[in-house]
């Protein structure tokens, strides 16, 4: 008999892990709002830094640099004193900045749904817990 080890994958597990990366980059705290923030225009890292909010310098590089690399940020470095790179969607960027936008209004508007949901959740939950302990 075998054992099967953690890198033991089956196919379909291997196949999907590329697209769970992806996702994972576009739908992060900060990926889905420096693609929507660059949605509407290309920004300066500060500007971006500032649009985003409350994210550090090192986690917005490490964002950008994750998007770059897969293709959804342009970085545009312009050889002036001093120096200025300006940030821009590519077309793959802007065609997934679009479905976060979309994934975003939907969650905003069903967030009272999920809230209520949440809370039966929790009330029955605790209801069951309450009738074990008597």
């Amino acid at each position: 008999m075998s054992v099967s080890r953690p890198l033991d994958l089956p196919p379909i597990t291997k196949a999907l892990r590329p697209l769970h990366l992806l996702l994972e980059h576009v739908t992060s705290r900060w990926g889905m709002l420096v693609l929507i923030h660059l949605l509407h225009r290309p920004h300066r890292f500060s500007e971006l830094r500032r649009a985003v909010g409350h994210v550090s310098e090192k986690m917005l590089a490490q964002t950008l640099q994750t998007l770059e690399r897969d293709g959804l940020v342009h970085r545009d470095a312009k050889p002036v004193i001093p120096p200025r790179v300006d940030y821009s969607l590519t077309d793959l960027g802007r065609e997934a900045a679009e479905q976060v936008r979309t994934l975003a209004f939907w969650t905003k508007e069903r967030m009272e749904r999920v809230e209520k949901a949440r809370d039966a959740y929790d009330e029955a939950r605790a209801a069951d817990h309450d009738s074990r302990a008597s």
